[in-house]
């Protein structure tokens, strides 16, 4: 088959099939006295065995490499080229960000394009106290996207403090960015981005509200439980049971039992903790989540709490009919 017929089928120019030919990928035989290609049916495989895996991304020179090349698995040369993909996705990935960063800065000019980048760059100084300036800076806020981002990845406790600052400024911007950090496989980026929701959520609550709903039931507890307790802080009652599962693990318990109490004094949820307490003080068996679960009741109103306080004060376990004989004393002088 002649150059231009093989060129016309395949849908390859005349001008690549050449270069195959040069570069010893796809070299036919040439007909005596007028030096034509000729493919054969070998040629052409060939030919498409080398589109198939340049439409992999494979340079020419190493589809060379691995058609002359035998011995080398298969699986070697796709691990390479995923790990060029993810290079060159990541590379695009962050061109994005960036592009949108500017974009959202509200840069209106080229100018302010330019300073909008040289604030970018300055963010990503090797100086933490250059990094943290740039955080704090009111003149020239740093582009909340970008901020977001910085947070996650900030090593520098005093630095990742200003980002915090930063992003809870404009806590509404940010939460679509802390939403997308939540359902990250990092652990460390879900749990900072829990955090500052959570220290956001007072200044605008209706921005945040959505993404601490979403948080409450995350498979990562950590971002569950500090959920919880932002939720009960804004007068969410639907965290009750979690906020006592809290107090009987004795994970940030003290915290939690507070959030009780505030649920129970300022959004009239008293009866719904009690009763949630009560039922796992009957259910738990170890003196420590008792005790715990009775220390939690001293942060409700003592007209909630006295019926359930008084049939502890014979409980067989000493600890917890001391605390229970201790909160009916405070209460009654209260």
């Amino acid at each position: 088959m002649r150059i231009g017929e093989l060129s016309r089928i395949s849908g390859i120019s005349t001008r690549m099939l050449r270069h195959y030919d040069a570069m010893g990928l796809v070299s036919p035989e040439r007909r005596p006295g007028n030096d034509y290609r000729d493919y054969t049916d070998a040629d052409i495989e060939r030919l498409f065995r080398v589109e198939g895996l340049r439409s992999l991304g494979m340079p020419l020179q190493a589809i060379r490499d691995a058609l002359s090349g035998p011995d080398t698995p298969p699986t070697a040369l796709m691990d390479e080229l995923m790990d060029r993909s993810r290079d060159r996705i990541a590379r695009e990935q962050r061109l994005l960000e960036r592009l949108t960063d500017v974009r959202a800065s509200g840069a209106g000019s080229w100018r302010d394009v330019v300073d909008v980048i040289a604030l970018l760059q300055e963010l990503q100084s090797p100086d933490p106290l250059r990094r943290n300036q740039v955080a704090l800076s009111t003149d020239r806020p740093v582009p909340v996207g970008a901020a977001v981002a910085a947070l996650l990845a900030e090593d520098d406790v005093n630095v990742a403090g200003a980002l915090q600052w930063a992003v809870i400024r404009s806590i509404g911007d940010a939460a679509g960015h802390l939403a997308a950090a939540l359902r990250s496989d990092d652990a460390v980026a879900r749990r900072r981005a829990i955090a500052v929701a959570a220290a956001g959520a007072r200044s605008d609550p209706a921005a945040v509200l959505p993404l601490l709903r979403e948080a409450s039931t995350h498979p990562d507890r950590a971002v569950r439980d500090r959920a919880a307790v932002a939720l009960g802080g804004l007068g969410v009652a639907d965290v009750v049971e979690q906020l006592v599962s809290m107090v009987v693990r004795g994970e940030d318990d003290v915290v939690a039992a507070e959030t009780l109490g505030h649920l129970a004094r300022d959004h009239g949820a008293g009866d719904v903790v009690v009763a949630v307490v009560r039922q796992e003080l009957d259910g738990a068996s170890g003196s420590g989540a008792r005790g715990r679960l009775v220390q939690a009741l001293g942060e409700l109103p003592p007209s909630l709490v006295s019926t359930v306080l008084a049939g502890l004060v014979d409980d067989p376990q000493p600890e917890v009919a001391l605390t229970a004989r201790h909160l009916l004393v405070v209460g009654s002088d209260g």
